[in-house]
């Protein structure tokens, strides 16, 4: 294994801040990425993928892992309606998702162009119209930190929840590989207004026609981050009191509320940033993007601390509009 000392960090997340790391390492495999762990058992870990959902704001202290796990494995029958696919952490997201749409394979189709790793999809339970990767996840190979145990975590044992995971909650284990069931057959289910505008001339949409209408909205509402650096969607959509969005109502009658659970309602963080005045807001070189106030983007700096500053701006004046603090879904380091 090569230990890279000093390793700047500015090409491993896409917000393009500078940090450097105190030592860096690239394990191709399971044992090496275990000699990585007993090599530098004391020191502090950050295990990065794509790193499209956090940044930095410091130089990291200890050892950062970029694991280079790759390989994917199909475990079904041509008859079976069930599909079973065991894919390595480091692959690319999106290439997975569009070989599965190939194959004709449905499950997945809502979560195209989602920038990122296999293995950081349950980190995050990443999610998007209407759809969340933890309804197609089986169960996930990880090592535990710890042990150095390789381990096997089925869907309930990863504790799933909105943007949310057990990998996420303990910083406990890397994550190998998942394995994914999917389906043959596909029946389009509308769930989400945006895609069920761009499919309406379709009266009886494929999986690939799914998968290129939401190609189609994402390009058109989101900045793709090679060009204007960001983290994708960065607070999550607030869970509030019934009364409390009837209150919100009362000025804001076009409030966004979706069902949750006895009690509360889940309702857009981007409605609430452009009411409170942040949709397409630039202060300096950071700003929310003009087409979807939820993304913040960056314009020009490789200083975290500006990202940092502008979020507790847009929190504080959210807060102060509606009495909800919203929570950031990136990950600031």
């Amino acid at each position: 294994m090569e230990y890279i000392t000093g390793k700047s960090l500015k090409e491993y997340n896409s917000f393009k801040t500078e940090a450097s790391a105190k030592l860096f390492a690239e394990p191709k495999n399971a044992e090496e990425l275990i000699q990585c762990l007993n090599d530098y058992s004391k020191e502090k870990k950050l295990v990065i993928g794509g790193g499209c959902n956090m940044f930095f704001t410091k130089d990291f202290n200890g050892l950062v892992i970029h694991p280079q796990l790759k390989g994917m494995r199909e475990a079904s029958s041509k008859e079976d309606d069930d599909v079973f696919i065991e894919v390595m952490a480091s692959e690319d997201w999106d290439d997975f998702v569009k070989y599965t749409v190939e194959k004709g394979f449905s499950g997945l189709e809502n979560l195209s162009l989602i920038p990122g790793t296999v293995g950081a999809s349950p980190v995050q339970n990443i999610g998007a119209y209407g759809a969340e990767v933890k309804d197609c996840i089986r169960e996930v190979v990880a090592i535990d930190i710890d042990s150095c145990e390789i381990i096997s975590l089925s869907n309930q044992e990863c504790k799933f929840g909105y943007r949310d995971s057990i990998f996420k909650q303990t910083n406990k284990y890397i994550i190998l590989s998942v394995i994914f069931h999917l389906k043959r057959t596909f029946n389009y289910i509308p769930k989400y207004f945006d895609l069920n505008k761009e499919l309406e001339d379709i009266s009886n949409p494929t999986i690939m026609d799914v998968r290129n209408a939401v190609i189609n909205v994402r390009k058109r509402k989101l900045p793709d981050e090679k060009v204007l650096p960001n983290c994708g969607s960065f607070f999550k959509n607030p869970y509030i009191t019934i009364e409390h969005a009837d209150k919100i109502k009362q000025n804001y009658p076009d409030l966004p509320s979706f069902p949750f659970q006895e009690g509360l309602i889940k309702t857009s963080a981007a409605f609430l940033i452009d009411k409170a005045g942040y949709k397409g807001k630039r202060n300096g070189n950071i700003g929310t993007y003009p087409n979807q106030p939820l993304i913040i983007v960056n314009y020009g700096t490789d200083d975290g601390t500006e990202i940092v500053d502008f979020m507790k701006e847009i929190k504080d004046a959210v807060n102060n509009k509606f009495g909800i603090m919203l929570e950031p879904e990136v990950w600031i380091f």
